[in-house]
């Protein structure tokens, strides 16, 4: 073999050409001007295209399914550095803090627990702290709402209620009956309760053409005022229910009518003897001589269901469903105290007998004693199921009776601001409870199941069932002499019981 046989094969260089080809070309196509017009022809027709030194600018694109990919693995980056507590209960209120289901079905602690540290990682963890101080805030200022709060007495209440003597004389009077051997007060409870269980039917009227809502005695024990849902209010005299005088003025359902604390003792024909309410929201003061209001009492919007006079006979009390009552100064004729409280109407109030505090009850089945001086509630009433519709001070000034929608009347205890006792009254709700108004040793009770009933105080047994009416009873009173009692009724009568 010969030495080029031996030798390794030539390889053949590569060239790198930098920069374009385009000079280049020019130059081989001008050496070979005179070799090929075809190319010429080409050129010139634009078949062969050569470049002008124009260029283009090709971006470079990530596909969105890249976008996507790179997106999650840096969503799931953040989820690992994010940190959750492992308690279900925490997790379950982070979930609930940020609008999302507190749990799936199937899922379990791990899963819900993932969920959550997966939602953080699209929110971001500041979501949940933000959410948490939202709730917060929204309870706390719910939990404001939910706490008592009242209007503070103005200056001119605290001086039109100056410091009774009442009090005074009912401590005094507290003192002698204790002072009083134990037996003779046996021999007299003894003998009021055996009066009491012989109360017979003495008279009944028929009161009007549409039921009758209200019933009360004159101080001087002389009158009853009936209330219809007429609109009319009528005044009988007692015992033989003789109609004295219509009154005419409301247009709608009468809510109450009441006398003044010293009508027919005291106060001329032409003075304000009486009050009344209505449905419309009106209340309108009347005289003993006229069939016309003398003054109507404007600023309710809805339904005034119970009005009350003050003990001194110089305030007012309206129990509206606007869920406030109001205190009315008629001597000086303007409105002293607009007392809210409640969370839904007003159905009830009753004055203390000193003067110095205020009762109500209303359809949230609250009850709320009031000071007068401050207005301020002092003492919550908190155990009735449904609404309160009656309440009613004991003359001994320490006892508070409410009669509600739950079908009981419970005796409230003011000393200690506890129930002392519920009497399970009636098979319907109770429409009225009243007190012995001179020393409240029974406690008398209407109710919508026809009857009403007197119950022994203190010892709450039952003495007496008052039965007749054929339709609901709606109101009761005692006289203030204790000799009578009075049941208006749903069957547009009204009735007097009387001790034989």
């Amino acid at each position: 073999m010969s030495d080029d046989e031996d030798s390794a094969p030539l390889v053949k260089k590569s060239r790198v050409f930098y920069g374009s080809l385009e000079e280049r070309e020019r130059e081989r196509l001008a050496k070979e001007s005179g070799g090929s017009d075809a190319i010429k022809a080409g050129i010139e027709a634009g078949n062969i295209n050569i470049s002008s030194g124009e260029t283009l600018e090709v971006e470079e694109r990530v596909s969105e399914r890249q976008q996507e990919a790179l997106a999650e693995f840096e969503r799931r980056r953040r989820a690992r550095q994010i940190t959750v507590s492992t308690d279900d209960a925490e997790v379950k209120a982070g979930l609930r803090a940020l609008g999302e289901p507190i749990t799936l079905f199937g899922e379990g602690p791990a899963d819900r627990r993932e969920r959550l540290r997966s939602i953080l990682s699209i929110v971001g963890p500041d979501a949940l702290k933000k959410s948490q101080k939202d709730e917060q805030k929204a309870k706390r200022s719910q939990d404001e709402c939910q706490q008592t709060w009242y209007h503070e007495g103005s200056a001119s209440l605290k001086e039109a209620l100056p410091t009774c003597l009442k009090a005074m004389r009912r401590l005094e009077a507290a003192r002698q009956q204790r002072d009083v051997a134990e037996a003779t007060r046996t021999v007299r409870q003894q003998e009021l309760h055996k009066n009491l269980r012989n109360l017979n039917n003495f008279c009944s009227q028929i009161g009007d053409d549409r039921p009758i809502s209200f019933c009360h005695f004159s101080p001087d024990s002389k009158m009853l005022a009936t209330a219809s849902w007429s609109g009319l209010c009528k005044l009988w005299s007692v015992p033989d229910c003789n109609l004295i005088r219509t009154l005419r003025g409301h247009s709608t359902n009468v809510g109450a009518v009441v006398f003044h604390p010293k009508a027919g003792i005291s106060l001329d024909q032409s003075d304000v003897n009486l009050a009344s309410c209505a449905a419309d929201g009106s209340v309108k003061l009347w005289s003993l001589d006229s069939d016309e209001p003398v003054a109507d009492i404007e600023g309710h919007v809805q339904r005034v269901s119970r009005l009350a006079w003050h003990p001194s006979g110089r305030f007012l009390g309206t129990s509206c469903y606007d869920s406030s009552w109001r205190l009315w100064d008629l001597e000086a004729q303007e409105e002293i105290l607009h007392q809210e409280g409640h969370s839904r109407g007003v159905h009830d109030l009753h004055f203390h007998p000193d003067g110095s505090l205020a009762a109500t009850g209303g359809l949230d089945s609250f009850g709320r004693v009031w000071d007068l001086r401050t207005g301020r509630c002092v003492v919550f009433l908190e155990g009735h199921l449904k609404e309160i519709y009656s309440v009613c001070f004991s003359p001994n000034g320490f006892h508070l009776a409410t009669g509600s929608g739950d079908h009981t009347c419970k005796v409230w205890e003011l000393r200690n601001r506890k129930c002392l006792y519920t009497v399970p009254a009636h098979h319907n709700l109770l429409s009225a409870v009243r007190f012995q108004p001179t020393e409240g040793h029974f406690l008398l009770t209407g109710a919508y199941d026809n009857t009403a009933k007197v119950w022994s105080h203190p010892g709450w047994s039952p003495l007496k069932t008052l039965a007749g009416h054929e339709g609901k009873v709606m109101g009761v009173d005692i006289s203030p002499d204790g000799k009578l009692i009075a049941t208006a009724s749903y069957d547009r009568t009204f009735k007097l019981w009387l001790s034989d």
